[in-house]
């Protein structure tokens, strides 16, 4: 009988789940977690972007994978502009262009994002 008894005082406090707020704390809890993923993935990629190369001597330009292991890679050094080819057999110098090598371009600045009151300003005028 005290096994009944210890059921019954128990079932009332089971019975008081609020469907309602527990939708709305699984909503939340779920629209954090997107929140940290997107919030995440801007600083990786704001964390991955170089500063200028200074005082380096040599700055790779831009490759170009030709095959599964070759590469092409066009590579500026002390003023040369090289076009080199690595693959399985090494490392191989194709053509050294002469003439000036062009300046590197200033980066783009980056645009500040638009603010959640301006999001909604230009919602608004959408619907």
């Amino acid at each position: 009988m005290n096994t009944l008894a210890l059921m019954l005082a128990v079932a009332p406090a089971a019975a008081e789940f609020d469907p309602a707020s527990e939708l709305v704390r699984v909503i939340l809890s779920l629209f954090g977690i997107i929140a940290l993923i997107v919030v995440a993935g801007w600083l990786t990629r704001r964390l991955q972007r170089r500063p200028g190369m200074g005082g380096r001597r040599i700055r790779c330009v831009e490759t170009f994978a030709v095959g599964a292991r070759e590469r092409l890679l066009l590579i500026d050094a002390d003023g040369k502009r090289l076009l080199v080819s690595m693959g399985a057999g090494g490392t191989r110098t194709l053509h050294v262009y002469d003439g000036e090598v062009p300046a590197p371009s200033e980066p783009e600045p980056i645009k500040p994002l638009p603010s959640a009151s301006d999001l909604l300003a230009r919602w608004k005028r959408r619907s």
